[in-house]
Protein backbone atom coordinates (compact mmCIF):
# COMPACT_ATOMS: atom_id res chain seq x y z
CA UNK A 1 0.00 0.00 0.00
CA UNK A 2 2.88 2.36 0.77
CA UNK A 3 4.49 1.65 -2.55
CA UNK A 4 1.32 2.74 -4.35
CA UNK A 5 1.35 6.27 -2.92
CA UNK A 6 4.28 8.52 -3.84
CA UNK A 7 3.78 10.76 -0.78
CA UNK A 8 3.75 7.75 1.59
CA UNK A 9 6.93 6.42 -0.02
CA UNK A 10 8.60 9.81 0.38
CA UNK A 11 7.57 10.03 4.04
CA UNK A 12 8.81 6.48 4.70
CA UNK A 13 12.12 7.34 3.04
CA UNK A 14 12.42 10.54 5.11
CA UNK A 15 11.69 8.60 8.35
CA UNK A 16 14.20 5.93 7.42
CA UNK A 17 16.80 8.58 6.57
CA UNK A 18 16.18 10.39 9.89
CA UNK A 19 16.63 7.15 11.85
CA UNK A 20 19.83 6.39 9.96
CA UNK A 21 21.18 9.92 10.58
CA UNK A 22 20.34 9.66 14.29
CA UNK A 23 22.11 6.31 14.56
CA UNK A 24 25.16 7.73 12.76
CA UNK A 25 25.28 10.78 15.06
CA UNK A 26 25.00 8.60 18.16
CA UNK A 27 27.77 6.33 16.91
CA UNK A 28 30.07 9.30 16.20
CA UNK A 29 29.30 10.85 19.59
CA UNK A 30 30.03 7.56 21.36
CA UNK A 31 33.33 7.10 19.50
CA UNK A 32 34.30 10.70 20.25
CA UNK A 33 33.47 10.14 23.91
CA UNK A 34 35.65 7.03 23.99
CA UNK A 35 38.56 8.95 22.45
CA UNK A 36 38.17 11.80 24.92
CA UNK A 37 37.95 9.34 27.80
CA UNK A 38 41.11 7.58 26.70
CA UNK A 39 42.97 10.89 26.32
CA UNK A 40 41.81 12.07 29.74
CA UNK A 41 42.79 8.73 31.28
CA UNK A 42 46.27 8.97 29.76
CA UNK A 43 46.66 12.54 31.04
CA UNK A 44 45.59 11.52 34.54
CA UNK A 45 47.95 8.55 34.44
CA UNK A 46 50.86 10.77 33.45
CA UNK A 47 50.03 13.30 36.18
CA UNK A 48 49.79 10.56 38.79
CA UNK A 49 53.08 9.05 37.61
CA UNK A 50 54.79 12.42 37.88
CA UNK A 51 53.38 12.96 41.37
CA UNK A 52 54.55 9.52 42.47
CA UNK A 53 57.98 10.17 40.97
CA UNK A 54 58.28 13.47 42.81
CA UNK A 55 57.19 11.87 46.09
CA UNK A 56 59.67 9.02 45.62
CA UNK A 57 62.47 11.46 44.77
CA UNK A 58 61.75 13.54 47.86
CA UNK A 59 61.68 10.43 50.05
CA UNK A 60 64.99 9.26 48.60
CA UNK A 61 66.51 12.70 49.11
CA UNK A 62 65.35 12.82 52.72
CA UNK A 63 66.74 9.34 53.37
CA UNK A 64 70.05 10.24 51.70
CA UNK A 65 70.27 13.38 53.84
CA UNK A 66 69.51 11.37 56.95
CA UNK A 67 72.26 8.89 56.11
CA UNK A 68 74.75 11.72 55.54
CA UNK A 69 73.80 13.31 58.84
CA UNK A 70 74.21 10.01 60.67
CA UNK A 71 77.66 9.50 59.13
CA UNK A 72 78.72 13.06 60.00
CA UNK A 73 77.56 12.59 63.58
CA UNK A 74 79.51 9.34 63.82
CA UNK A 75 82.63 10.93 62.32
CA UNK A 76 82.43 13.81 64.81
CA UNK A 77 82.08 11.38 67.71
CA UNK A 78 84.96 9.25 66.37
CA UNK A 79 87.17 12.33 66.16
CA UNK A 80 86.48 13.09 69.82
CA UNK A 81 87.98 9.67 70.62
CA UNK A 82 85.95 9.35 73.83
CA UNK A 83 83.19 6.83 73.04
CA UNK A 84 83.27 3.19 72.04
CA UNK A 85 82.04 2.08 68.63
CA UNK A 86 78.88 0.68 70.28
CA UNK A 87 78.15 4.02 71.96
CA UNK A 88 78.77 5.93 68.72
CA UNK A 89 76.49 3.52 66.86
CA UNK A 90 73.74 4.09 69.41
CA UNK A 91 74.17 7.88 69.31
CA UNK A 92 74.38 8.19 65.52
CA UNK A 93 71.88 5.56 64.43
CA UNK A 94 74.45 3.65 62.40
CA UNK A 95 75.32 0.03 62.97
CA UNK A 96 78.42 -0.83 64.93
CA UNK A 97 80.05 -2.31 61.81
CA UNK A 98 79.43 0.95 59.91
CA UNK A 99 81.08 2.88 62.74
CA UNK A 100 84.07 0.52 62.64
CA UNK A 101 84.35 1.03 58.88
CA UNK A 102 84.26 4.82 59.32
CA UNK A 103 86.91 4.61 62.04
CA UNK A 104 89.12 2.40 59.83
CA UNK A 105 88.68 4.73 56.83
CA UNK A 106 89.79 7.65 58.99
CA UNK A 107 93.01 5.91 59.94
CA UNK A 108 94.17 5.67 56.32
Amino acid sequence: MISADDEERRLAFVRQRAMHDEATLLKEAREGGFEQGIEKGIEQGIEKGIEQGIEKGIAQGVEKGRQVQMRETALNLISMNVLTDAQIAQASGLSESEVMTLRDDGKH
